[in-house]
């Protein structure tokens, strides 16, 4: 007889046997796709570096800079301060090309040329082509900005600058790149890696070329003979101007400048001394016009203190002071301000240059400055 065979079948799950009870994923979670794919994992940003690192690492490229122009940039920036002594000198001019970013940079070397007495100008590659290639004369420099060495819109100028007759200066971070092959002389700003932490921003490479520029311009404006009187000649505005204006432009001339004769009594002075409003009156010698001394308030206020009354009838010849405080008419406003504090004055004689310390002869009055005529500078 055969037995009967039981057989245990598996239980299921409540979950199982009743799907709508199956567990539902909770608000706001995404369903999860079948069959779907294994995400790949996000791709790691780099670390954030720290703002002192960006700088040290623009430093590290200047002190690279700096090395190679005692070794083996030497030679080649001498030629090239050289090159822009004799073209600035027979009166020619200096062109700064770039695009983009070395464009920029380009165009503030031109500004540092030219505000240090060399003749200088920002030629645009792109607008060059479009005719703004005629700015350039033969004698002309030029001088092209290019990290890489192979920037497009330079190399299409390169059969253009060769045909007027331009000497072309590479400022390249490659020697071996075609805008270096095809210059006169390459100046090399190559860089190990730029500040950008993705190695793509120019930074490093930026700061070279402007610290190359600020040597290249003021290397000339040396070689030049360049001095400050110069510098505020091209600057006579904004702080600077201010700076380097000169006393001649300040000084109170003519009838402006209070003027006594040496016998003229105190009555008369003081009212002269009250009428130009400047603290002080002149003696002048009526017959040359030289100056034979100085009034000062403070002198009558002594001399009114010791005398009393009886100084009404001083002359200006007995209580001038026969040897005041002069300067040139070509001293800077801020030399004649640290003078006046120097002293403790207020009021200085401005005299022909002419006149010499040691000399018998007196000198001529060109003016009087005020220190209120330097307050009103606001210098530093």
């Amino acid at each position: 007889m055969n037995s009967d065979v039981h057989r245990t079948e598996p239980q299921l799950s409540r979950e199982q046997q009743q799907p709508h009870l199956q567990q539902r994923p909770e608000r706001g979670t995404p369903p999860r796709q079948a069959n779907s794919p294994a995400q790949p994992p996000a791709a790691s940003e780099p670390a954030a570096s720290r703002p002192s690192d960006l700088v040290r690492i623009e430093a590290a490229a200047l002190l690279d800079l700096a090395d190679r122009l005692d070794t083996t940039s030497a030679q080649p920036f001498a030629r090239a301060v050289d090159l822009l002594v004799r073209t600035a000198s027979a009166g020619h001019r200096v062109h700064l090309t770039g695009i983009g970013k070395s464009g920029i940079i380009a165009r503030k070397i031109a500004a540092t040329l030219r505000s240090t007495g060399t003749p200088a100008h920002f030629l645009h590659p792109t607008e060059a082509l479009h005719g703004d290639l005629g700015m350039l004369t033969p004698g002309d420099v030029v001088v092209a900005l290019s990290s890489s060495g192979e920037t497009e819109e330079l190399l299409a100028l390169l059969p253009l600058l060769q045909r007027v007759g331009s000497p072309l200066v590479a400022v390249c971070g490659c020697p071996t790149s075609n805008l270096a092959a095809a210059a006169h002389l390459t100046l090399d700003v190559s860089i190990s890696s730029e500040a950008c932490p993705h190695n793509l921003a120019p930074t490093a490479s930026t700061t070279v070329m402007l610290a190359l520029g600020d040597a290249l311009a003021l290397s000339v404006s040396q070689r030049r003979g360049f001095e400050p009187h110069h510098f505020a000649d091209l600057h006579p505005g904004g702080r600077l101007g201010k700076r380097l204006t000169r006393v001649r432009n300040l000084m109170h001339t003519g009838d402006a400048v209070p003027t006594v004769t040496p016998d003229t009594l105190l009555p008369d002075i003081i009212y002269e001394m009250s009428r130009k409003k400047l603290g002080i009156t002149t003696v002048l010698d009526p017959d040359n016009g030289q100056i034979l001394g100085l009034i000062s308030d403070g002198d009558l206020r002594r001399l009114l203190g010791r005398d009393g009354a009886r100084a009404l009838s001083r002359t200006a010849a007995e209580i001038l002071n026969p040897h005041p405080i002069t300067i040139p008419p070509e001293t800077y406003a801020s030399a004649a301000l640290a003078l006046m504090e120097e002293r403790k004055i207020t009021t200085l004689l401005v005299v022909d240059q002419q006149a010499e310390p040691a000399s018998d002869t007196p000198p001529n009055l060109q003016g009087v400055v005020h220190l209120h005529d330097l307050w009103a500078l606001q210098l530093p």
